[in-house]
């Protein structure tokens, strides 16, 4: 369903304030669009608007709609801020970075930040009364584009940091307050993406390990948008999670025909492993959707040749018809291109007790679609540790009037106090988000 552009009144009204911290927009309870209305653009979306999208709300492919729609990046404006529901605070902790990505928080509550592009690890600590890092350092250098950040063993005392590079997991010794690596990496195992057929396509690695410490979970993204991985040997364990030893030994592919998981997690209640997905391009506006799912050991979710529980994508008619049934229908769909990268599991205390094991993921946005999506934090209400379906808007407010983009979530994770930080690889800043009350 196509949306018309229009100004959202929160975002209005936001451009009126003069303002270096913003207490968020009110918004009032919406029920949950489903069907149809369920499919958005950036200037619908709304601090607390719930959405259900499944598989009976997806149109037949269109690929004659597919369009080139890629972001222009602007700087932000000075009373630009981004909005999050009522009772929230939003503050700008850090900016000026390079390609801020993936957020991890260290046991001592050091915060840690790929700078991806330029190969760095960032740490910074505390919270000034300005609003700032108490300290600022860079941890290592002269890595290849890195992106996935674990502390191992888990606990209060790790010993070491891993890595995931493009084209490998490393890992650096680390004590509590490291500051910066107190010697080189070492690499434990190789990742596709840095031999000569497989390099290019999706570059981030994240690693995560597994509630008992016993795996170490490394997602790929597939070098394509839909090469048939029968025939390119650049795919060779691309769009997979792989699953190594805490020392690197490679075990197993753990779950396959994931186009990019870009953000791993560990659902604290049920253990489960959880990936937060960018699916396929050139289907149309509103395929194929992305999503957030729990990921089953052994589990195929259908890229290439299927999508959504055994629909068959129409560029590879015929094949493998013996894994039509076997396809996966993920947890929570969200809409289409909204290019949904890191995620974690709330766990503390500070916001209302609602959000007590609810999900957070960033959704980037992306190109292929005519209404600009995404470009969003959400929210993924659980029950018991198991997904509801639903997902809610809740850090927005990153695109203008007129379809520019100022700012594009990355990174989310939670501070030990049990505020939210958020990177923004648009307007190149660290977010801080916490809850003030109503």
């Amino acid at each position: 369903m196509s949306l018309p552009f229009r100004i959202h009144t929160s975002f209005a009204a936001l451009l009126i304030l003069p303002c270096i911290s913003a207490i968020a927009a009110d918004s009032p309870n919406h029920p949950v669009l489903t069907g149809q209305s369920a499919f958005t653009d950036a200037l619908h979306e709304s601090p607390g608007t719930r959405r259900h999208v499944t598989v009976g709300d997806l149109p037949a492919p269109a690929p004659a709609q597919s369009v080139d729609n890629g972001p222009t990046v602007v700087a932000r404006p000075a009373n630009a801020w981004p909005i999050a529901p009522k009772g929230f605070k939003v503050d700008m902790y850090a900016t000026g970075l390079d390609n801020p990505r993936l957020l991890r928080v260290a046991p001592n509550g050091d915060l840690f930040l790929a700078e991806s592009e330029t190969g760095k690890i960032k740490v910074f600590r505390g919270v000034g009364a300005d609003g700032k890092p108490q300290q600022t350092s860079v941890f290592a250098t002269g890595l290849h584009q890195p992106f996935g950040i674990a502390f191992y063993p888990a606990g209060p005392n790790p010993q070491w940091i891993y890595i995931g590079d493009t084209d490998a997991i490393v890992r650096f010794p680390y004590k509590n307050g490291d500051l910066k690596a107190t010697a080189g990496p070492t690499q434990l195992a190789e990742l596709p993406g840095g031999g000569r057929l497989r390099g290019g396509g999706h570059w981030t690695r994240d690693v995560i390990f597994s509630k008992d410490g016993t795996k170490l979970f490394a997602s790929v993204g597939s070098h394509s948008n839909v090469d048939d991985s029968d025939t390119h040997p650049e795919e060779f364990h691309r769009a997979d999670v792989l699953e190594f030893t805490p020392e690197g030994k490679f075990i197993k592919v753990y779950a396959w025909g994931i186009r990019n998981c870009v953000g791993e997690a560990i659902n604290p209640i049920t253990g489960e492993l959880w990936c937060s997905t960018n699916e396929r391009d050139g289907l149309g506006n509103n395929l194929v959707p992305d999503y957030v799912t729990h990921v089953q050991e052994g589990g195929f979710y259908g890229w290439p040749w299927y999508y959504m529980g055994g629909h068959q994508d129409p560029r590879h008619v015929g094949k493998h018809p013996e894994l039509q049934s076997r396809v996966i229908t993920p947890d929570i769909l969200l809409n289409p291109h909204f290019a949904s990268l890191e995620m974690f599991f709330y766990s503390g205390l500070q916001f209302p007790a609602e959000f007590k094991g609810d999900g957070f993921a960033c959704e980037h946005g992306s190109w292929n679609r005519a209404q600009r999506s995404g470009y969003e934090c959400i929210r993924l209400p659980m029950h018991n540790g198991q997904a509801t379906g639903e997902y809610e808007d809740f850090l927005t407010g990153f695109v203008l009037p007129d379809g520019s983009v100022w700012g594009r979530p990355v990174g989310v994770a939670q501070a030990a106090d049990g505020s939210l930080f958020v990177s923004d690889d648009g307007s190149h800043t660290i977010w801080h988000v916490s809850y003030v009350g109503k």
